[in-house]
C-alpha cells in the first residue's frame, strides 16, 4: 500500500504527460465509448417519440441502459475469456475492444434499417444488443487505461478520456439529432454508426499493454489450485470451477485479501465520494427553471459552457495527479464538492442573476471535471494485474449507486425544505468522503513511511 502516483514531477514535466502516445489516444477510445450511450439512450428516445410509438413503449426499451449498471456480471468473461482468432492476433484487450466496436456498428446498422412503427421487436433487439456490446467495450477500454501505464499517468488517462467521451455525447445528441431534422432517423443512425470507425482504426493502431501477473493474484490462484486438490472433482468439472473461482471469486478475495477490514473503508469511500455531485445534480435544472433563468439561458451556460469547464476541470485534474499524486487530490477533490454545493445556496438567494449561474456553473463543472478525473485515478491504481477488468467494474459500479438511489429523494426534500436546504443537505452529504479521503491519505503515507525504512 505506497501512495499512488507520488509526485515526482515540476510542472514543466507534470504539463508534458498529455503528449504520450497513450494518453492522447485515450481521447479517441473515450469517444468510442461514450458514443453508443446516447444512442440507446436519450437519442433513442427522442427518435422513437418522433414517430409516436407509445410513451409505455419508450419506458421500458429505457431499461436496455441497465447494461451499464449490470456490466460487473460479465466482466470477468473480459478479463478471462480469449475470443478466437482476435485474442492470438490482436491480444487480450483489444480483441475485446474491438468484437465490441464491430457489434456496436453492427447493430446501430440494424437500427437504421429497421422502421420501428412495424418492427418494434427487431429495434428493441438490436438496441440491447448495442448496449450491451457498449457496455463490454466499457468494461475493456478501461482495463486497457489502467494497464495501459502506470499510476502517475493515470490522471491523465482520465482527463483525455473524459474529453473524447464528452465530444462522443455532443455527437450522438445534438450531432444525431440535427442529421435527423435536415434528413432521417435512419440516415442519423447510420452516421453515427459509420462514427464507429474512430474506435476500430484506433484499436487496431494501438498496441497491447504487456502487464504481469501480479504476485498477490498468483497467490490467490495457487490457493485455489491447492484447494480444489483436496476435493473430489476432476477432469472438465474441476477445471471449470477452478475457471469460475479464479474469474469470480478471486478478484474479490483478492482484493479483501490485500486491504483487510480496511477494504470496507475504501468500498465507503468509493460509494461515497461523488454522492454530493449527484444528489444535488437530480434537481439542478428544475432550480435554473423554478429560479426564473429561461431555457436558453440554461442550454448556453449550464450545458454548452459547462461542458468547456467540465473539460478544463478534468484536464487539470490530470495535470494535478501527475504533479502531486492521487492521495493528496483526493482529499482536495473531496473537499471542494460539498464547498462548491454552497455556491448554489448563495444562488439561491441571489435570484435569476445571469453572473450568479456562471459562477455557480464554473465552480461546481470545474472541481467536478478535476474529481472525475482524480477519482478515476484512484480507482484506477486499486486494481491488479489479471483481475483489471472485474475489479474496476465493481468500483464503477458502486460509485454512481449511492448517489443515484439518494438523489431520489431530493425533490422530496426539496418541498419540505425548499432549494437552500436541500444543497446545505447535499454539502453536508459529502462530509464522510472528505474524512475517509484523509483516512486513505494517512494510510498511504504510514505505507510510505514504512517501506522506506525497510531500505
Amino acid at each position: 500500500m505506497s501512495e499512488s502516483g507520488a509526485p515526482h514531477r515540476g510542472w514543466r514535466a507534470a504539463l508534458g504527460v498529455y503528449a504520450h502516445p497513450r494518453v492522447a489516444t485515450m481521447t479517441l477510445l473515450g469517444f468510442s465509448a461514450g458514443l453508443p450511450l446516447l444512442l440507446v439512450g436519450g437519442t433513442f428516445s427522442a427518435w422513437l417519440s418522433d414517430l409516436g410509438v407509445a410513451r409505455t413503449a419508450i419506458g421500458f426499451l429505457s431499461w436496455v441502459g441497465l447494461a451499464h449498471s449490470l456490466k460487473i456480471f460479465w466482466a470477468p468473461l473480459v478479463d478471462r475469456l480469449s475470443i478466437p482468432l482476435l485474442t492470438r492476433w490482436l491480444g487480450k484487450r483489444r480483441a475485446w475492444m474491438l468484437a465490441a466496436q464491430l457489434t456496436i456498428a453492427g447493430a446501430l446498422l440494424g437500427i437504421s434499417l429497421t422502421d420501428p412503427t412495424e418492427a418494434l421487436g427487431w429495434v428493441a433487439a438490436w438496441a440491447v444488443l448495442a448496449a450491451f456490446a457498449s457496455a463490454s467495450q466499457d468494461v475493456a477500454v478501461d482495463a486497457y487505461r489502467i494497464e495501459a501505464v502506470g499510476d502517475d499517468l493515470q490522471g491523465a488517462m482520465a482527463a483525455t478520456y473524459v474529453f473524447g467521451y464528452r465530444v462522443a455525447l455532443l455527437a450522438a445528441g445534438a450531432g444525431a439529432l440535427h442529421l435527423a431534422d435536415i434528413g432521417s432517423w435512419s440516415g442519423a443512425y447510420a452516421g453515427m454508426a459509420v462514427l464507429t470507425l474512430v474506435g476500430i482504426v484506433t484499436t487496431l493502431a494501438v498496441r497491447e499493454p504487456k502487464v504481469a501477473r501480479d504476485s498477490g493474484t498468483e497467490e490467490t490462484e495457487s490457493r485455489v489450485l491447492a484447494f480444489l486438490e483436496t476435493t473430489r472433482s476432476r477432469g472438465a468439472w474441476r477445471d471449470l470451477q477452478a475457471w469460475f473461482i479464479g474469474a469470480v471469486v478471486c478478484p474479490f478475495a483478492e482484493f479483501f485479501t490485500r486491504w483487510r477490514w480496511q477494504a470496507v473503508l475504501l468500498l465507503l469511500l468509493i460509494g461515497t465520494f461523488r454522492i454530493s455531485d449527484i444528489f444535488m445534480g437530480v434537481m439542478a435544472n428544475p432550480f435554473y427553471l423554478e429560479l426564473g433563468f429561461s431555457k436558453s439561458e440554461i442550454a448556453n451556460v449550464a450545458a454548452a459552457f459547462g461542458l468547456a469547464v467540465t473539460l478544463a476541470g478534468a484536464a487539470v485534474g490530470g495535470l494535478l495527479v501527475a504533479r502531486f499524486g492521487i492521495p493528496r487530490m483526493l482529499v482536495a477533490t473531496a473537499l471542494l464538492a460539498p464547498i462548491t454545493n454552497l455556491v448554489f445556496v448563495w444562488l439561491a438567494g441571489l435570484g435569476a442573476e445571469i453572473y450568479g449561474l456562471v459562477a455557480a456553473i464554473v465552480a461546481d463543472n470545474l472541481s467536478g471535471g478535476m474529481a472525475i478525473a482524480v477519482f478515476i485515478a484512484f480507482l484506477s491504481s486499486l486494481t491488479r494485474a489479471g483481475y483489471t477488468a472485474t475489479q474496476y467494474a465493481l468500483f464503477s459500479s458502486l460509485m454512481t449507486l449511492p448517489g443515484q438511489f439518494a438523489g431520489g429523494f431530493s425533490g422530496w426534500l426539496v418541498d419540505i425544505i425548499g432549494y437552500a436546504g436541500m444543497f446545505l443537505t447535499s454539502a453536508a452529504l459529502g462530509i464522510p468522503a472528505i474524512l475517509l479521503a484523509l483516512w486513505y491519505w494517512r494510510v498511504t503515507l504510514t505505507a510510505k513511511a514504512t517501506d522506506e525504512g525497510a531500505l
